[in-house]
């Protein structure tokens, strides 16, 4: 049966005296007031009767198995490591996505990193507002503040953490954990960067230098469910680092922009899943693919997921390493405040095509 946004805001809402709905044993309490801030958003768009996010181009027709390498080749044979390496370059340049197994991050260090991670989220809403754990005061946030339209409201909540090390007597179990994860993270992004960038000549000396680990970050994601169907998790979106990798559950969501049409990722709970971003795709002059990427909502279940991103220094210059480049030269920090920009004004990033030559 087919609800209104508005009957479907109304089912969502407790009335006075009556506990939360219990979606799938997690306390209310936990979830931000996505529903009850961004109400005004939900009844404008049912007083128009438009449906949430039905547009044929946003539709996913097809579950996708992403390219899936087997890093531990790379300490094979010759040919088997020769062969890793094109597959890899194979994937960021026809799919800009693909998953790695054997990748040297252990299961355990995952299942702690996720373990952590579901006891952050669900403490109360209004303890996270607050400076949780040894975080910064503004690292947690929620929904999209500068939304003015439904289809720029992301349904979710995280964490976004600088990966500058924490003093010795602020140090928690979760904080340890989060770095020897980011640590190893970083290590694995480090490896691929080298890979896609030694056909270049370069072999990762450039991003190795500019990209250190205090210039990258972690993020914790959580999507609480949503009773609203076609809402995004996170909005359609290109990622602003040279890389991506993703350390997901299975509840699934994540789908990717391919020939002009959404597919939905199978989760692969053995793989983490690596895409490339828009500085990668600046800098091998379009080779590399910076693909386009939403998460959807589940109406019951929460999903959550870890992101590491390799950053620059925000003074690092973007610069083609082929001539004629397709992008102009630009700084990171230039990439990042036009963006910045573009989604206070827009409601939504632009991205590189701010930057063609």
């Amino acid at each position: 049966m087919k609800h209104s946004l508005t009957e479907a805001f109304q089912v969502s809402q407790p009335s006075l005296g009556q506990a939360p709905r219990d979606y799938n044993a997690v306390g209310m309490d936990c979830n931000p007031p996505l529903m009850a801030t961004y109400q005004s958003l939900f009844i404008s768009k049912n007083n128009h009767q438009e449906p949430l996010n039905t547009d044929q181009t946003m539709v996913a027709v097809e579950e996708c198995e992403l390219p899936l390498i087997d890093l531990s080749l790379l300490c094979g044979t010759n040919l088997e490591a020769e062969q890793c390496k094109r597959d890899i370059t194979d994937a960021a340049s026809g799919w800009g996505f693909f998953q790695v197994v054997n990748h040297g991050i252990s299961t355990q260090l995952l299942q702690r990193v996720r373990e952590e991670q579901v006891n952050v989220f669900r403490q109360p809403f209004e303890k996270k507002v607050k400076k949780l754990l040894d975080f910064s005061s503004d690292s947690y946030r929620w929904g999209t503040p500068t939304a003015t339209d439904i289809e720029q409201l992301s349904w979710s909540e995280a964490y976004h953490i600088p990966l500058t090390p924490a003093t010795e007597a602020t140090k928690v179990s979760t904080r340890y954990i989060i770095e020897e994860c980011s640590a190893a993270m970083s290590r694995l992004a480090h490896q691929l960067a080298g890979i896609l960038t030694e056909g270049f000549g370069d072999e990762g000396g450039y991003i190795k230098e500019k990209c250190t680990y205090d210039t990258c970050y972690l993020r914790l994601n959580r999507y609480p469910p949503c009773p609203l169907p076609g809402a995004f998790g996170l909005i359609p979106h290109t990622d602003s680092d040279f890389l991506t990798i993703l350390y997901q559950d299975q509840v699934g969501g994540l789908q990717l922009m391919k020939g002009n049409a959404w597919l939905t990722v199978k989760p692969n709970p053995n793989a983490l899943i690596i895409n490339i971003g828009d500085l990668f795709q600046a800098w091998s002059n379009g080779l590399y693919k910076s693909v386009e990427h939403r998460v959807m909502t589940n109406a019951k279940l929460e999903r959550y997921s870890v992101a590491y991103f390799l950053c620059p220094s925000y003074d690092t210059v973007i610069q083609s390493f082929v001539e004629p480049g397709i992008y102009r030269k630009f700084s990171f920090g230039e990439y990042r405040e036009k963006i910045k920009e573009d989604v206070r004004v827009m409601g939504r990033k632009i991205g590189l095509s701010r930057f063609l030559a």
